[in-house]
């Protein structure tokens, strides 16, 4: 005799109340400012100079340096990882 779990209805008002549950979705760090997170970030001085030094040379904001050179970092590590994927399923 095999055991079967029995199905179990959907109770939209319990599925509400447990999505708006604080740990429901994934935290998002920083602090909202439109469509974009403020985040607090330590560095090295002599990298914040040679930021400051690149800003006022191509006069972009060291804001906009700083998230241009992560999204940059972020698109490079993706392009990898889906590089070492294809070469994994293709063997």
């Amino acid at each position: 005799m095999s055991i079967v779990q029995p199905k179990v209805k959907s109770d939209k008002k319990a599925d509400k109340f447990i999505s708006g549950a604080p740990d429901a979705h994934p935290h998002v760090a920083g602090i909202p400012k439109g469509k974009k997170r403020q985040i607090s970030l330590t560095i090295k001085p002599e990298l914040l100079m040679a930021i400051d030094e690149i800003s006022r040379e191509t006069g972009q904001t060291r804001a906009g340096l700083i998230g241009m050179a992560i999204y940059r970092l972020v698109k490079r590590y993706r392009m990898r990882a889906e590089a070492e994927q294809s070469m994994s399923q293709r063997t």
